[in-house]
């Protein structure tokens, strides 16, 4: 279902991973060692990269997408699917060597979960490819990236966008297993992090707000211009110019949180570009997430504009 474009709204760029989840829903999350059975089993479009941009495009974004697929079944479904979505596939380039990413997902009747990912082809999107997309980044106002493609490489976007004069957002999630490099920090604006991915930026354990206030000021230190830390049922806190907030979430019956982290990345995004405060943009994205996570699934539980327009939260 593709969707209008919002009059007057910035495009936006998304460069990231693509996956396919093959997702088993349980009663319970095995602990090693253990099988369980009794599980249903279906497939679905995901990776966070695609994720965020099917949010944005869903909203009402003007979407392009960098990306890296494998060159089989997999691959050529995502590639409908982002047409079918209204997302530019322009820059969906095709590995010929390595097949396309796939995700093993297991969802519990908390709808809590756990993922394993074998990234293939999203390993191999390089700085060439960011080179070849180069017209993309130059007609866009707003980057958004994440961390399922390789280090280089979104250090290297980072810095050509900023060049440009773009806004460069990062969801640096999943999170990351070294530092992330000042080279990057210091070209991003704002900065996504949940309380794990904050502590590993900031050095700073996130257990409360006031940790939370302690750790964004850490991050702004390293160069970030503009933090929002997701904490999950206590809120976001965001953090602009010195001063912080905590802006409660939205209390919902969880039905899979899989997605939710990047419908609220793909929801922020949209209302910058439609140039709302950051603060109104965060009560918008809580808005997304909280109608996703009451369905099941990942790029199919993104809601569209219309829902959250009309939720009655």
């Amino acid at each position: 279902m593709k969707q209008k474009l919002t009059h007057g709204i910035k495009r936006i760029v998304v460069i990231g991973s693509s996956n396919t989840d093959m997702v088993i829903r349980t009663k319970n999350l095995p602990r090693p060692g253990e099988t369980v059975l009794g599980g249903t089993f279906f497939m679905n479009a995901g990776g966070k990269g695609a994720n965020q941009a099917v949010a944005c495009a869903r909203l009402g974004g003007a979407v392009t997408f960098v990306c890296k697929t494998g060159n089989d079944v997999f691959g050529h479904q995502a590639y409908q699917l982002f047409d079918d979505e209204g997302i530019d596939p322009s820059y969906v380039f095709s590995d010929p060597k390595n097949p396309s990413g796939v995700a093993l997902i297991l969802v519990d009747d908390n709808a809590e979960n756990s993922i394993a990912v074998a990234s293939g082809s999203n390993s191999n999107l390089v700085t060439a490819d960011i080179d070849n997309s180069l017209d993309a980044i130059e007609n866009s106002e707003i980057v958004l990236m994440q961390l399922e493609i390789p280090i280089k490489t979104i250090e290297y976007a980072a810095q050509i966008a900023k060049n440009l004069g773009k806004m460069v957002i990062l969801n640096p999630a999943p999170a990351p297993t070294e530092p992330l490099p000042l080279s990057i920090l210091k070209n991003i604006d704002l900065i996504t992090p949940n309380e794990t991915e904050a502590e590993l930026i900031s050095g700073i354990p996130v257990v409360d707000e006031t940790s939370a206030i302690a750790a964004a000021k850490r991050m702004a230190e390293l160069g970030v211009k503009k933090i929002i830390i997701t904490m999950g049922s206590k809120g976001a806190m965001l953090y602009e110019d010195g001063e912080a907030e905590l802006i409660p979430s939205i209390r919902v019956k969880a039905v899979d949180t899989t997605a939710a982290g990047d419908c609220f990345n793909g929801a922020l995004t949209i209302a910058i570009s439609e140039g709302r405060s950051l603060k109104e943009a965060v009560l918008f994205a809580n808005r997304a997430a909280a109608i996703s996570v009451t369905r099941p699934g990942a790029q199919v539980s993104m809601p569209y504009r219309h829902e959250v327009d009309v939720a009655n939260f």
